[in-house]
């Protein structure tokens, strides 16, 4: 796998960005975790003055070889519907792409259909679909390191327009299947305990989804008793999951602050933080969904989301929908006066 150079944010102005806040005209803390907001993405930037450039936002697109069990409520032809629906601009990711001016960029990794000729996706098609991970490893390593490959190149193609704030969602049926069992693994949580509907499933279906993803534990571990920290990921990801952690590493190397959208793209945060743990320093966790175990998920890298409006939607909605509070922290520290410009007694 890519080698990538993930410092911690320098924080050695963190005593000077906390005195601007602090001096801010408003009570000390008043303005919570937009404070938090503001803190952060000034170390991320190394300045008094953070900005947010020319957001972007990633959707990565591919099948699952696990839609074969039944484990989705919804067959596998919707993703390749929905990539095509994406370039008319009628997902819910282009409308709030187009409310908060992020710059969309579509990108299939992995979709069983031939999307070659659409006109606004970008082709990084590695295969049509993962295998399934019921009977053995959804990719080999090569298809992996291309994965991680396509997610950093998608990333530096954002850094070279003047890219600031990097938004990264998915397209892929079937593929809160991969994020619970990493959850179960990364977690050591009971694998009954990370499973949800998904697009919808009901009881029946939940349990068939446990049985289907218990039994695929049961043969990776007979497969791979000795594995590394990528093994998990490229037995069970699918290659937008895996392009995603590309992207997100990348980002963090680069000093880009990273939104982290719901149940998926936490499960690869958590991936992309338990191979480079500082990664986690650039993430912003944007909200906590309906799916089952998500806030458990979140607390296993101790992540706070600032939001919980019961998305369930994937292609990074929700860290979309959030992006205007951190756009207000980052008004707040650079627009707010302060007390002595103001002229107002500070009382603390």
């Amino acid at each position: 796998m890519k080698h990538f150079d993930i410092h911690p944010v320098n924080r050695s102005l963190e005593t000077a960005i906390q005195a601007k806040i602090d001096n801010l005209n408003k009570p000390k803390g008043a303005l919570g975790r937009l404070e938090e907001i503001a803190m952060q993405v000034s170390l991320i930037q190394e300045s008094l003055t953070p900005s947010l450039a020319h957001p972007c936002h990633l959707l990565f697109g591919g099948d699952h070889g696990i839609e074969r069990e039944g484990v989705s409520v919804s067959p596998r032809e919707v993703t390749w519907q929905q990539m095509i629906n994406f370039t008319h601009g009628g997902g819910g990711v282009n409308m709030f792409c187009r409310q908060h001016g992020f710059k969309l960029r579509i990108v299939d990794v992995g979709v069983d259909y031939d999307l070659s000729d659409v006109e606004g996706i970008i082709d990084r098609k590695i295969a049509r679909g993962t295998k399934n991970f019921r009977y053995e490893a959804a990719m080999s390593e090569q298809e992996f390191d291309q994965a991680i490959h396509v997610g950093c190149e998608m990333a530096d193609d954002c850094i070279a327009e003047g890219c600031g704030v990097l938004c990264v969602g998915e397209m892929g049926i079937a593929n809160t299947s991969p994020s619970s069992v990493w959850m179960s693994l990364f977690g050591n949580i009971p694998l009954e305990e990370c499973i949800g509907a998904g697009a919808g499933l009901d009881k029946p279906g939940i349990r068939h989804k446990y049985e289907v993803l218990s039994k695929s534990l049961d043969n990776y571990r007979s497969q791979e008793p000795q594995p590394t920290p990528i093994t998990p990921l490229r037995y069970f990801g699918g290659f937008e999951m895996i392009a995603a952690i590309g992207a997100m590493l990348r980002a963090a190397e680069q000093h880009l602050v990273v939104l982290i959208d719901g149940f998926i793209m936490t499960a690869c945060a958590v991936a992309a933080i338990r191979l480079y743990p500082t990664a986690k320093d650039y993430m912003i966790f944007t909200h906590c969904g309906d799916e089952s175990g998500h806030k458990r998920m979140l607390d296993m890298v101790g992540a706070k989301p600032l939001l919980h409006l019961g998305l369930r939607l994937g292609e990074g909605t929700g860290a979309l929908c959030t992006y205007p509070l951190i756009d207000s922290a980052v008004r707040m520290i650079n627009e707010m006066n302060n007390f002595d410009n103001a002229r107002i007694t500070k009382y603390f």
